[in-house]
């Protein structure tokens, strides 16, 4: 790895001149701390200087402690591991191994990683010391994302600052802005939301897993956050959510999921003075554009006017170009992340209908239906339309005739009583509705009323993948 020649700094440095114009914070429940307090001490106990040209993977529960590692070991590290908590410990031997991990930094103990490479543990306590250093070296340090894998194993995405940063504007908020997001900062969209906050000299509020919604809608309310960010799954918990007037934000930022008329009507319906928007983003390909108009999918024109990002549609799939995508992934099972020509293929599907796209669904959620193609989310989306529907999850039955049947679990606004007429009604013009938009194979052969859906700790619904 090459030292930083006329290369963007590191994020401690990027962030320094930010915090000189304002006094930012960052907070993580009951725990709150100055940005300009993380950057002159440590809480990694001033041992930031032992883990120069290292691999280092963070593995803390607390994402304020992460978060404060990042800015610390950024331009110290030559490559840092940013391990989600949910991060199952049966794949940690494989990580480390790939990415010839050194050092591990957390806020527990990781007493067997499986692997006698780690030589070095750094256990943080919260607690901000000296840093103990004069001026270790300077790497372009690597950014390791995980992401789900087809065979298990997380895929390991590599970025850089750099990349990470290719679409924050960072122009200073001068203190106006507070951030905070339902995604964990150890994902992809946490991260940006991270990156946008720190860049801009913003405050943020991290979200907290043993938080209900309704106590973090109170907390973020409290605290007055003008810009917050999370996925359309996020969005519709908390519209279900007697809480959801706690808010008051300036800005709805959605992303990782399609995001239907459905929401997006209802959003600005609840939170008429906010600006909503709705991005497209993978690990992989980075942030390719924003939609700011109001409706779902994207004009035919953000295809060629995107500044520095080349995007094109083949084969139906949404592929993209540009300095924001990952470099590569670390573990070679998974195959190269870019073609020959530097495309990186989302697998997102997409129809152009009337100058616009509209985004079907990923190419490996197809459900066959008798050797016809059946992509769960446009399903969903036509079901979404109903009223009296808060968010919807379809799936496949095997079927002994045709191979599969489409499956409906919905989510009504109101809880469904017993089962009477009224009940009985909402499905028959569920069933009408998605008759009237939708081929015979697509329309659901079953749908079942449920109180909550399955939502993984990325915020996005878990889906079955189907054969």
């Amino acid at each position: 790895m090459s030292m930083l020649q006329n290369s963007p700094a590191s994020i401690s440095e990027a962030i320094s001149t930010a915090v000189d114009t304002c006094d930012p914070f960052v907070s993580s429940g009951e725990t709150s701390l100055l940005l300009r307090d993380l950057l002159a001490g440590s809480l990694l106990g001033g041992r930031s200087d032992e883990l120069s040209g290292s691999s280092v993977l963070i593995a803390t529960t607390d994402q304020l402690i992460a978060a404060a590692a990042l800015i610390e070991l950024d331009g110290v590290a030559r490559r840092m591991v940013l391990c989600p908590p949910d991060s199952l410990e049966e794949y940690l031997p494989s990580i480390v191994e790939s990415a010839e991990v050194d050092a591990i930094v957390s806020d527990r103990i990781i007493n067997h990683p499986g692997t006698a490479r780690v030589s070095s543990f750094i256990h943080c306590d919260g607690k901000i010391v000296p840093k103990g250093y004069g001026s270790p070296g300077r790497y372009e340090t690597e950014w390791v994302l995980l992401t789900s894998g087809t065979t298990g194993v997380p895929k390991l995405v590599v970025h850089t600052l750099a990349s990470l940063a290719g679409a924050i504007s960072c122009e200073p908020s001068n203190g106006r802005v507070i951030w905070s997001t339902f995604y964990d900062i150890r994902r992809y969209g946490g991260l940006q939301i991270l990156l946008r906050a720190l860049l801009t000299g913003s405050s943020l509020l991290f979200s907290n897993a043993q938080e209900s919604t309704a106590g973090f809608l109170a907390r973020v309310g409290a605290h007055g956050v003008t810009h917050i960010s999370g996925t359309p799954s996020h969005w519709r918990r908390v519209l279900m959510s007697s809480s959801a007037r706690l808010i008051s934000p300036e800005y709805i930022r959605l992303s990782g999921e399609i995001a239907d008329q459905g929401i997006l009507n209802h959003l600005a319906q609840v939170y008429p003075q906010a600006r909503i928007a709705h991005a497209f983003a993978t690990t992989e390909a980075g942030v390719a554009f924003d939609v700011n108009d109001g409706m779902t999918g994207f004009p035919c024109s953000v295809l060629e006017r995107t500044p520095g990002v080349e995007m094109k549609v083949e084969n139906d799939s949404l592929r993209i170009r540009s300095p924001r995508t990952a470099s590569r992934y670390l573990n070679e099972l998974h195959g190269p992340l870019k073609n020959a020509d530097g495309f990186v293929d989302t697998t997102d599907i997409l129809d152009l209908r009337n100058e616009r796209y509209y985004f079907v669904g990923r190419r490996d959620g197809v459900i066959n239906v008798g050797g016809m193609k059946v992509h769960p989310e446009e399903v969903e989306e036509v079901i979404n339309r109903h009223p009296k529907v808060r968010m919807s999850l379809v799936r496949t039955k095997k079927s002994s005739i045709i191979g599969s049947l489409v499956v409906a679990d919905v989510v009504l606004r109101s809880a469904p009583g017993p089962e009477g007429d009224g009940d009985r009604q909402i499905l028959q013009d569920i069933l009408l509705l998605c008759r009237e938009e939708l081929p015979s194979h697509k329309v659901p052969s079953t749908i079942n009323f449920v109180s909550k859906l399955p939502v993984a700790d990325s915020g996005k619904l878990m889906r079955p993948r189907h054969a």
